[in-house]
């Protein structure tokens, strides 16, 4: 179907799964807590059409979900977007909480990645029998452990 008429009739949930990245249970998952309000019905078959207003809801959710958030937080995140201007600090406030959540996991994803390569690192420098590489990776191994490990 071509875009110009789903905008129409609505987007199937195929075709919403498509465009959203989700499954399709995954927005029948939604649509049963409510995050996705109520979603439009074909008279005839009875499936599923999503209308624009809703197409940009599940658009949201799915940035929403790509950038780590949970699903109380979506739920928040709707609710203060109903709520309007009165609510921007608060908006504020989720999304900072959601940055400072990514920036954590983003430096544990360095520190194991550090720990990759001075692994990496050390096995090749003892394939290649390079002993003053391989302490040197042996350090850097240490030094990420220390991150994950402090006690050691």
């Amino acid at each position: 179907m071509p875009y110009a008429e789903a905008q129409v009739t609505g987007l199937t949930i195929q075709q919403m799964a498509r465009r959203s990245g989700f499954s399709e249970s995954t927005l029948r998952y939604y649509e049963k807590i409510g995050l996705l309000g109520r979603v439009d019905r074909d008279e005839s078959s009875g499936h599923r059409r999503y209308s624009p207003a809703t197409v940009d809801r599940v658009e949201a959710l799915s940035c929403l979900r790509s950038a780590g958030m949970t699903l109380s937080g979506m739920r928040r995140y709707l609710e203060l977007l109903a709520a309007g201007d009165s609510a921007a600090a608060e908006q504020r406030d989720l999304f900072t909480a959601q940055e400072k959540k990514l920036t954590a996991e983003i430096e544990q994803l360095r520190l194991r990645l550090a720990y990759l390569r001075g692994k990496a690192d050390m096995w090749d420098a003892r394939v290649r029998g390079d002993r003053e590489a391989e302490e040197r990776a042996v350090e850097e191994i240490r030094k990420a452990l220390l991150c994950f490990m402090p006690d050691l």
